[in-house]
């Protein structure tokens, strides 16, 4: 650098102890002279300080010298003004056949008379004096009116589910289901690599079909082809035809197992998800991908579509669900309210909303912005990975542990807790619920589970209001995330 360097003093190395007793001592010098001494009082600051107080004491409380003068007509003596709180009524309490309208109710002291009151201590009454109607809310005194809390809403009365039948047939994990459009059969994937068809009504098993090479994570069934849909973990989407019994078309594209799967409501489109953290769109006719929707960074584990935008939600092991533009291929909005993975996704058949469950909390959202409504009132405290909703509004989740849980869908409330029993010769870690589904009318419900068995419950006919009432407590503080 040009120029003369300047040259620095050099400077005496200290200890940290030595530094800080110098400055100890330095305070000592400061403040020691004035210690124990009281700053002499300022009138002017007592002023300002007091007026201040009483300003934001009796700010709502308003004179009321132009009290009608409605004594001096009965002989009495006119009341002196006095100082009273005016408290804002409700608006029904309009005194119409009078002709007079009062908004509000004015309470406070009355001022002491000059004769003793009747039955009482002299100048200790309170007067509740009508005060004159004003179109504008007085909104100095709207701080001190005590607020009605809302009400949560109380749930509707839902009879307990019951275990009616267990369906044993598959020699593996059951992972899968999926309903007939006809309510008349459903299918059933596992992981011995076989999609099994079960008769609803009898549950017997109809037809085997196999195919893949690893366990079978999604089914679905076409509302409008004799089709349907199966994914695995060996990559392969795969089309079954239902009138031949086999497979027309396969999918490729997924570069690791293929977790969920959903048919698209009123488009030809298949829509999986999988370890590759990519949801696929895929042309059920071409076999073409039309989209890869990236932007997760983990496993795409739920998807669920709607017939308008947005068209496809799907959740991650990232603890994020995304909703997608199906015209761009792009994100529309991600919610990130979840702070473990989105194992399950449902949506409600008949409202504008959807739950999302993982292992810390199940979440209600509203459809199509994707605001966050309320938490259920309970925690499975589990990994969730089923969940249904029918439209009686009776939802169910299955954990890994075994538990199934039936909550009602408006209020969040959880009113029953069942506990799903392994069948014999299995360990009682096999209990675990892998999906999850109502018939078509709802009064049916089947869960697939690590027993590889299959179960099937119903409501009881036999219970009533009386013999299984709600034990609903209102939340006292709602979680806003």
């Amino acid at each position: 650098m040009p120029g003369a360097a300047l040259e620095m003093e050099p400077v005496e190395p200290q200890s940290l102890k030595k530094l800080s007793l110098k400055s100890l001592k330095r305070a000592l010098d400061l403040f020691s002279p004035t210690h124990g001494h009281v700053a002499p009082p300022d009138p002017e600051c007592k002023r300002i300080r007091t007026s201040h107080k009483i300003a934001m004491e009796y700010k709502g409380i308003k004179s009321i010298a132009d009290v009608p003068k409605q004594n001096n007509a009965r002989g009495q003596e006119p009341a002196a003004p006095s100082n009273a709180l005016a408290l804002p009524g409700p608006e029904s309490s309009r005194d119409q056949e009078k002709g007079v309208s009062q908004n509000a109710h004015v309470v406070g002291p009355s001022l002491q008379s000059r004769g003793k009151n009747e039955g009482g201590v002299p100048g200790k009454s309170t007067a509740v004096i009508p005060a004159s109607s004003s179109s504008s809310r007085n909104f100095s005194t709207s701080a001190i009116i005590e607020r009605i809390p809302s009400r949560w809403p109380r749930p509707e009365w839902h009879a307990p589910w019951k275990n009616y039948r267990v369906i044993s047939g598959h020699l593996g994990w059951v992972r899968s289901i999926a309903f007939d459009p006809s309510n008349t059969w459903f299918c059933t994937g596992s992981a011995d690599r076989t999609i099994k068809i079960w008769d609803v009504a009898s549950g017997r098993l109809k037809y085997t079909l196999t195919g893949h090479i690893e366990q079978i994570r999604g089914l679905a069934v076409s509302q409008r082809h004799t089709y349907m849909f199966s994914a695995g973990d060996d990559k392969q989407v795969k089309c079954w035809d239902l009138e031949q019994n086999k497979v027309i078309r396969s999918y490729h594209g997924h570069l690791s197992g293929v977790y969920c799967l959903a048919l698209h409501p009123t488009i030809d489109l298949l829509l999986t998800g999988g370890r590759d953290s990519v949801c696929r769109v895929w042309d059920i006719r071409t076999k073409m991908q039309a989209f890869a929707l990236a932007g997760h960074d983990n496993t795409v584990c739920s998807v669920f579509t709607r017939p308008t935008d947005p068209q496809v939600v799907t959740g991650s092991h990232d603890s994020t669900i995304k909703f997608w533009d199906l015209r761009y291929g792009k994100t529309m909005t991600t919610l990130t309210h979840h702070k473990k993975s989105v194992r399950a996704l449902a949506r409600h058949p008949t409202e504008h909303s959807f739950a999302s469950a993982s292992a810390e909390n199940i979440k209600k959202f509203s459809l199509p912005r994707g605001e966050f409504l309320h938490n259920m009132l309970s925690q499975q405290k589990t990994i969730i990975n089923a969940m249904a909703i029918n439209e009686d509004g009776v939802m169910v989740t299955g954990g890994d542990n075994g538990s199934l849980w039936f909550w009602d869908w408006k209020s969040g409330h959880n009113f029953q807790q069942a506990q799903t029993i392994v069948q014999p010769g299995s360990l009682d870690s096999e209990a675990a619920i892998y999906a999850a589904s109502f018939d078509l009318t709802g009064s049916r419900l089947i869960t697939c589970e690590a027993d590889k068995t299959i179960k099937m419950w119903k409501q009881d006919e036999n219970a009533t209001p009386e013999t299984h009432p709600v034990n609903f407590k209102p939340p006292k503080d709602i979680r806003r995330f």
